[in-house]
């Protein structure tokens, strides 16, 4: 009976040892990602690889390395410049440009917070047609869409996931303010998805007839070659809101693959 007994504890005890789960670190590669070519765009400690549109560097004052994200402050915490005036700020961009390619993200803002992450974008045309520091491209809109700041005020292409003031995306499901959220990106040839939480938000073509009548109706309609696919920057967008980023990562695409 004694043996029985130490045979049946000794069972129970291997069946309550704790399962070992293998948890990704953020910021980095797992051997399979290697293989299908992912490239981290942020090593979670320093700005390497981006500098501020319009710039050499990265404008410290807006944008921090914080607990392995790159955080955009919101205006409240920026300091003043010396003769007391706000700082003109900027955004922040890849150093390198990007032509067919699947990007993911993770981004969190609070509550009411409104950014997004701009691509497909040429600096020399921002900076023609817009502002010097700050990006003209394709949005992928990030917002707390619940909160009532916006309730009857935006258009559907204003919400998250959407190609900003182009196209809604369809069944969003954002996660509540200061959770964190997952995206992607999916650019190949004419084709472009945009991914929320494991689910696709949007899909068109570039050179569509779709997206053109869309640009037709947009802020966006005065800006030459707007439209045009190009080889272009990955922009995190400079705006009054906190807003922190992780785990960017992209993976080249071969044409027509």
């Amino acid at each position: 009976m004694g043996l029985v007994f130490m045979g049946c504890r000794n069972k129970t005890q291997k069946n309550q040892e704790p399962i070992k789960v293998s948890k990704q670190l953020h910021n980095s590669l797992t051997d399979l990602e290697k293989e299908q070519g992912w490239e981290l765009l942020f090593d979670g400690e320093s700005f390497k690889g981006w500098r501020g549109l319009g710039r050499k560097d990265v404008q410290t004052e807006l944008w921090k390395i914080e607990d392995g994200t790159i955080r955009k402050l919101n205006s409240g915490e920026v300091p003043s410049m010396p003769d007391g005036q706000p700082m003109e700020g900027g955004d922040l961009m890849t150093v390198d440009t990007f032509d067919n390619y699947e990007l993911y993200f993770e981004w969190k803002i609070l509550k009411a917070g409104n950014t997004g992450l701009k691509y497909n974008v040429s600096e020399e045309l921002s900076q023609k047609f817009g502002s010097q520091y700050s990006a003209l491209g394709f949005e992928y809109q990030l917002l707390d869409d619940s909160d009532t700041l916006y309730a009857g005020k935006l258009k559907p292409s204003q919400y998250t996931g959407s190609l900003y003031d182009m196209i809604a995306a369809n069944n969003a499901d954002v996660r509540p303010a200061g959770m964190f959220n997952s995206s992607r990106i999916v650019v190949n040839d004419k084709s472009v998805e945009h991914w929320l939480n494991g689910k696709k938000v949007v899909a068109y073509e570039f050179a569509s007839p779709h997206l053109d009548s869309l640009f037709q109706k947009s802020k966006f309609v005065d800006y030459p070659g707007f439209l045009e696919k190009r080889k272009g920057h990955i922009v995190l967008q400079n705006h009054k809101d906190d807003a922190w980023f992780r785990n960017i990562k992209i993976r080249k695409i071969e044409s027509g693959s």
